[in-house]
């Protein structure tokens, strides 16, 4: 198993905050975003980092804070139009990489304090998983008179039987957490989808998944922070 973290965007909607600094490495509680991730990571599973040219030299700095070992990736992107996107970025990395393992993939902007190896455990090896949080009432997983900022997931037991990425009202209280654990088997149905221009928002891909695929979910309690929805909101001081 591979772990493969994504920081390459370029955050524009949070200008000027992360106009010269990454989304991911802007310090949240005494250390940078990515660290309590890295963190967050079982020590038997390797680490890739997936990032741009831009910030290419920040996040080799912070590869040197850590105590143990990661790979950085680096997208040729220097502005935001030439980002890969988050799915066409894991569809490169894999092939550049020759990744052949169950792959955990998590968005590098993200703050959790719950156990990964609870979702790995979760995780039956032939079905793609997702992290899923439940704030508890639906009309908490969005601002009242405005579309949701995160993909919102129904659930039949662990199974998704629906997943609505940003929708204009919220469908469920439970929400997507941008953590997924991918089956090797998947990987050629991700290349097709990015063959058919869709390359940035891997909740589209999940919900695309759902027509051809049994996806589950495993719900986790705990603190968790989408780190820029909630700078945006006004609610976080990084």
């Amino acid at each position: 198993m591979k772990c493969l973290i994504l920081a390459g965007g370029f955050a524009t909607r949070l200008y000027p905050l992360t106009e010269n600094k990454a989304k991911a490495l802007l310090e949240f509680r005494g250390k940078p975003v990515i660290t309590h991730v890295v963190d967050r990571v079982p020590l038997n599973v390797a680490i890739l980092v997936s990032t741009n040219k831009k910030f290419e030299a920040d996040f080799l700095k912070w590869r040197q804070t850590l105590g143990r070992p990661v790979e950085m990736c680096i997208e040729a992107a220097q502005t935001d139009t030439e980002k890969k996107g988050a799915v066409g970025a894991i569809d490169y990395w894999i092939k550049s990489k020759n990744i052949t393992e169950d792959l955990v993939i998590i968005a590098g902007d993200n703050y959790f304090e719950f156990d990964l190896s609870d979702l790995i455990v979760k995780y039956n090896g032939r079905n793609p998983i997702i992290a899923a949080y439940d704030v508890g009432d639906k009309d908490k997983a969005c601002e009242i008179g405005k579309a949701c900022q995160l993909g919102l997931v129904i659930l039949e037991k662990n199974r998704i039987v629906r997943f609505d990425e940003k929708p204009q009202e919220a469908t469920s209280s439970i929400l997507a957490t941008g953590i997924y654990i991918l089956p090797p088997r998947i990987f050629p149905l991700l290349s097709q989808y990015c063959r058919e221009g869709k390359r940035d928002n891997l909740g589209n891909f999940i919900a695309y998944l759902l027509d051809k695929e049994e996806v589950h979910a495993h719900v986790f309690t705990g603190t968790w922070i989408d780190i820029g929805d909630e700078i945006k909101k006004g609610n976080l001081a990084v």
